[in-house]
């Protein structure tokens, strides 16, 4: 599916006002080099992969991170501050919930040293080799599910409309996008928006399975790229400084573009990390389950919760118990990426955007008037 042109920009849109425009410490300005597929280690390569195939970062049985300053990265981009003392006594609260419910639930033999040890100790540790790495990576994958749940927890609670929380995310989206349009990044095109009432009824009205809860796109975006060989860089440039590649949802991605195993092989720097991924080197395309998108439709597509962190004056208003659940929740958006040429080619014949809305209204114009006996398809409306 496309986005309508109505909501295409040729630049960075203006950010919305918003409780600060003040640089925060989490900003990073002057936006850096996008990286080369020549300079992609092992964990730049798995991460790309694990948002492509929509996988679970709760399968892995490693991290590959190569430095202290790689994990302190990770955590910052979950907008977590290692330097910061109130962040960093939320960390270890979570942490220390983790351990405790391993021993709890599954009488897990947590080493001390993983029991004692720092976040960035813990993400170098379950980078390593041996039993300590294998706890190490036991303990951050249920600090994930812990963080996550507090984050929704906190959203819950707090006094702020959809509204204002998708303010929050808009304006970190597009200065992270701005940044990289202004460094002259191969995007030929960036749009953003939210998805208007009338599609919504829409979608909820075509999906059998579809309730409003589980709308993935009230918040989207699209990027694309000059040539597809600019993907994986863009996508890991969003996923270090937009949202945490831990944070994809599973089982939501769609690759239609290009064989990932095929490309990586066909790269010579890439090709020799295949043999380290975890997971079987699956070269399939696979096109989604929306079934009124055409068979040559390209696209990449993929759900993500990004972490905003609360102001001040919002943070304030939260009810009493509030305050062991951190600064930070986590708002779904989703995001289409795709190159030049493939773009042009689905703005023609069954793959445009008009022939995909035609699809859809005339399957919600059979429900609507037949029912289930609109099924059979003997009912085509004028």
């Amino acid at each position: 599916m496309t986005m309508p042109p109505s909501s295409r920009h040729s630049g960075p849109p203006p950010t919305p006002v918003t409780q600060t425009q003040r640089p925060g410490r989490f900003d990073r300005m002057p936006t850096e080099a996008l990286r080369k597929l020549e300079e992609f280690t092992l964990h730049d390569l798995e991460t790309v992969r694990l948002i492509l195939r929509g996988s679970s970062v709760i399968d892995w049985h490693r991290l590959n991170l190569s430095s202290e300053e790689q994990a302190r990265r990770l955590l910052k981009n979950h907008l977590l501050d290692p330097d910061e003392p109130d962040d960093l006594a939320f960390v270890e609260k979570i942490q220390g919930e983790a351990v405790a419910y391993l021993r709890r639930h599954f009488q897990m033999p947590i080493p001390r040293p993983i029991e004692e040890a720092s976040m960035i100790e813990l993400l170098l540790m379950a980078s390593g080799q041996g039993h300590r790495q294998l706890a190490a990576c036991t303990v951050l994958k249920t600090v994930q599910i812990i963080h996550h749940l507090t984050g929704r927890e906190l959203l819950f609670r707090l006094p702020i409309s959809d509204k204002d929380v998708f303010n929050l995310v808009e304006e970190k989206v597009y200065r992270v996008v701005g940044g990289m349009l202004s460094a002259r990044f191969p995007i030929t095109e960036f749009i953003g928006g939210r998805k208007n009432l009338d599609s919504t009824y829409t979608k909820l009205l075509s999906k059998t399975e579809a309730t409003a809860a589980a709308l993935y796109d009230k918040l989207r975006f699209r990027i694309v790229s000059k040539t597809q060989e600019d993907i994986l860089p863009i996508l890991l440039h969003l996923s270090e400084n937009l949202f945490p590649f831990n944070f994809v949802v599973p089982g939501e991605s769609t690759n239609s573009l290009f064989h990932f195993g095929s490309f990586c092989e066909n790269h010579s720097h890439l090709g020799k990390m295949t043999d380290q991924f975890q997971g079987h080197l699956d070269d399939t395309l696979s096109p989604g389950d929306n079934r009124f998108s055409a068979d040559n439709y390209r696209v990449i597509h993929f759900v993500t919760d990004i972490p905003v962190r609360i102001p001040d004056h919002i943070m304030e208003l939260a009810p009493p118990g509030s305050e062991g659940l951190g600064r930070v929740v986590y708002v779904l958006c989703e995001f289409q990426m795709l190159d030049a040429e493939s773009d042009a080619g689905n703005e023609v014949g069954d793959a445009s955007h008009d022939a995909y809305k035609q699809r859809q209204r005339q399957a919600v114009m059979r429900r609507l008037r037949l029912g289930a006996r609109g099924e059979s398809g003997s009912f085509e409306p004028e």
